[in-house]
C-alpha cells in the first residue's frame, strides 16, 4: 500500500501544473488521513487542499443539541449518542448546562454509545424506561438507524433526529459562485450507501472534475491524481478511485430503509443556515418513535439563526472551507481539545481538531 501511494505521489508531481490548483476533501475521514499520512507537505506546493463540509458534529445546529439537553434533563428518560456529541457546547447563560456531559454532571441519564446497535441494546436491558437515542450523523449513519427501524427496533426506543445528507452543503457552494476550490475529493464511505451517482451533478452542472475516494492515502492520491488530470486535459468526469467497495447505484438495501423511514426535509446547518432537502426527518408513520412528537417542544426559535457558532468561533468558516483551521481567531488560543470553544475543535472528524492532533500549532490570526 506505502509503494502505491508513493507511485500516485510520484505520477501527481510529473503533472505540468500551470497555476495553483485546489481541491476540496468534503469528509472528514478524508482530512484525517490526510492530515496524519501529511500529504500536505509531499504534495506540489501549486496543490493546495482545502478541508470541507464533512463533519456531522460539527454542522448539527445549536438548536438540536439544546433540545437533546433539555429532554435528558427534563425528561424521565435515558438519553444516548454518539461521543463527540456530549462535548459538543451551545450557547446558554452561565450555571446552565452548555453540553451533554454538563447535563449528565447535572444529574441527567446520559450515556455516549458507538452504534445504533449498541442504542437498541440499551432500550432492549431496560424495557421499562424509555430510551431516546439523538442520532446526529450523515447518509452512513442514518442508513443503519434507518435499517434499525425498519426492521424492529424496542418499543421504547424514541428518536431525536438531526440527519444530514452530503451532498446539498457542496452544492450550495457550488452555486454561491464563489465555491473556492477547482475540483472534488468525494467521500468513498457515502458513495457506498448512497451511489456514486449522488456526485454526478459536480461535473454536470458545474464542469468541474471530481473523484470518489477511499480512506488510504493511495486510494487519496489516486483520486487527487485524476481530478488534476482531469484539468490538464481539459475532460470532465466522475471518476470512482473506490471501486473495491462503492458500486453504481450503492447500497440498494440501505437506500430502501431510508426510503421507507425517513424523507428528505429542509434543514438547518450550524453557521451555515437552512439548506433546502438536506435533512433527514422520521416520517409520520413512525410518529411514535419521534421524541419531538411525544415529549413537550423544547426547540428555543431564537436558536434557529445562521450565526450560532459561539464568540469569535470561526467554524462555519473552516467547514465551508473559507479559511483553514489554525486561522479561526480562538485556535490554539481559547479553543483547544482540552478547552473546545467550537464543534470543530470536538469531534475527531472536525478540521480543527485533526490538524491540532497532526501538530499545527501556529495561528496566523492570532
Amino acid at each position: 500500500m506505502a509503494e502505491e501511494a508513493r507511485l500516485w505521489l510520484e505520477r501527481i508531481r510529473a503533472l505540468p501544473l500551470r497555476r495553483r490548483v485546489r481541491l476540496m476533501n468534503v469528509c472528514g475521514g478524508h482530512e484525517r488521513s490526510i492530515t496524519m499520512a501529511g500529504l500536505r507537505a509531499a504534495l506540489p506546493r501549486d496543490v493546495e487542499l482545502i478541508p470541507g463540509p464533512g463533519c456531522p458534529v460539527c454542522i448539527c445546529p445549536e438548536e438540536d443539541v439544546y433540545e437533546a439537553i433539555q429532554v435528558a434533563l427534563h425528561e424521565d428518560v435515558t438519553l444516548v449518542a454518539f461521543g463527540d456529541m456530549l462535548r459538543v457546547p451551545v450557547n446558554v447563560p452561565r450555571g446552565e448546562a452548555r453540553s451533554l456531559e454538563q447535563a449528565k454532571a447535572a444529574g441527567a441519564d446520559i450515556r455516549p454509545i458507538a452504534s445504533p446497535q449498541e442504542a437498541a441494546a440499551i432500550a432492549s436491558s431496560n424495557p421499562g424506561r424509555r430510551v431516546v437515542f439523538f442520532a446526529a450523523g450523515f447518509e452512513t449513519t442514518m442508513a443503519p438507524v434507518a435499517s434499525l427501524l425498519v426492521q424492529g427496533a424496542p418499543e421504547n426506543l424514541l428518536m431525536l433526529l438531526s440527519g444530514r445528507l452530503t451532498w446539498p452543503a457542496v452544492a450550495m457552494l457550488l452555486d454561491s459562485g464563489t465555491p473556492g476550490f477547482d475540483g472534488l475529493i468525494a467521500p468513498g464511505h457515502v458513495a457506498t450507501v448512497m451511489g456514486p451517482e449522488e456526485w454526478q451533478f459536480v461535473v454536470d452542472r458545474h464542469g468541474l472534475p471530481a473523484a470518489i475516494a477511499g480512506f488510504t492515502p493511495a486510494s487519496l492520491l489516486a483520486a487527487m491524481y485524476s481530478t488534476l488530470r482531469q484539468l490538464l486535459d481539459g475532460r470532465r468526469f466522475l471518476d470512482n478511485c473506490y471501486p473495491e467497495v462503492v458500486r453504481p447505484g450503492g447500497n440498494p438495501t440501505a437506500r430502501r430503509h431510508l426510503a421507507e423511514a425517513m424523507e428528505v426535509v429542509d434543514a438547518a446547518w450550524r453557521g451555515i443556515g437552512v439548506i433546502p432537502a438536506s435533512g433527514y426527518a422520521l416520517r409520520p408513520a413512525l410518529a411514535a418513535r419521534d421524541a419531538r412528537r411525544v415529549f413537550p417542544s423544547y426547540a428555543d426559535a431564537s436558536r434557529k439563526r445562521a450565526g450560532e457558532m459561539p464568540p469569535g468561533c470561526d467554524c462555519a468558516k473552516v467547514v465551508l472551507g473559507r479559511i483553514y483551521p489554525n486561522e479561526c481567531r480562538l485556535y490554539g488560543k481559547a479553543c483547544t481539545p482540552r478547552t473546545p470553544v467550537g464543534p470543530c475543535m470536538v469531534s475527531d472528524e472536525g478540521a480543527c481538531r485533526i490538524w491540532w492532533s497532526g501538530g499545527v500549532r501556529d495561528n496566523p490570526a492570532a
